[in-house]
């Protein structure tokens, strides 16, 4: 018997996003499988980013007022009615095949949640990039177990789930939301999954911040790990490490990047190729 298929909602949770969110609601439009609905969670933005999703006439868009993408994710992921809940940030290109992807993951009743990869698109040295990405991901999934995490740029949720854990979920400053609702699910018995064939286009914006934003960025990766008492995973611990030497070498590698050369090689969200 063939089964149903499954309604996806997508959610955005957004602070002044006005630079990327009309890319990124247009790759939305152009799933070959339609969505069932995609809800903009407006953070107290202060640019014109809601202007731009309201020009889309079909995605709802919501406020939350408590600062923060935690209490934005849980207002949307509250919100949205689909089976199954995904999450993107404003700065995502999904390909034409994404939701025809997920739709197929979560055939499997086995999957509670599942993240996908990523490719920056604004990267000089994009190939060797995402390369050296991916590996790095595969390796912590394996040697992690059964802590695989989410990444919020490119994750999805089973809705039953959802509502299962989210009256437990941590808020704390300092942690990442996406891997504190990742441990949140594994403690109930959810499975959490990578999928490598799920990808997605990202900025690499993280490296063009300052070092001080980029510390406190890659330093909530073991601090949600550690606010759940689990301190044994020492690759995370290396990633930190090998995250805080590279990044004032990659940053000033790519600052000789010229975006306005890289046009004709940016994500076509027209195209399943990214």
């Amino acid at each position: 018997m063939k089964k149903q298929k499954l309604n996806i909602s997508v959610v955005i949770p957004v602070y002044n996003e006005a630079e990327t969110i009309k890319a990124c609601i247009e790759a939305l439009a152009l799933q070959k499988e339609p969505l069932y609905e995609v809800i903009v969670v407006d953070n107290n933005s202060l640019d014109n980013s809601l202007e731009l999703a309201r020009s889309f006439n079909f995605v709802t868009v919501i406020s939350e007022k408590n600062q923060g993408v935690s209490h934005a994710r849980d207002k949307g992921f509250n919100v949205a009615s689909g089976d199954i809940i995904a999450r993107i940030d404003a700065d995502t290109i999904v390909p034409r095949d994404w939701s025809i992807k997920l739709q197929k993951i979560f055939e499997n009743d086995e999957i509670g949640a599942v993240s996908g990869s990523m490719q920056y698109r604004d990267w000089c040295y994009r190939d060797f990039g995402d390369k050296v990405d991916l590996l790095i991901r595969l390796t912590l999934n394996r040697s992690m177990g059964n802590q695989t995490f989410l990444q919020g740029c490119n994750m999805a949720v089973r809705k039953s789930a959802w509502q299962e854990v989210r009256g437990e979920l941590c808020h704390h400053c300092g942690i990442h939301e996406d891997i504190d609702l990742a441990i949140h699910l594994q403690k109930h018995g959810f499975k959490v999954d990578f999928d490598p064939s799920l990808p997605v286009g990202v900025s690499a914006r993280r490296f063009q911040t300052d070092f001080s934003s980029f510390k406190n960025y890659i330093i909530a990766l073991p601090n949600t790990y550690q606010i759940h008492g689990k301190y044994r995973y020492l690759p995370i611990y290396a990633l930190v490490a090998l995250g805080l030497i590279s990044f004032l070498p990659m940053r000033a590698v790519n600052r000789l990047f010229n975006p306005d050369s890289f046009t004709a090689q940016r994500i076509d969200p027209t195209s399943n190729i990214l």
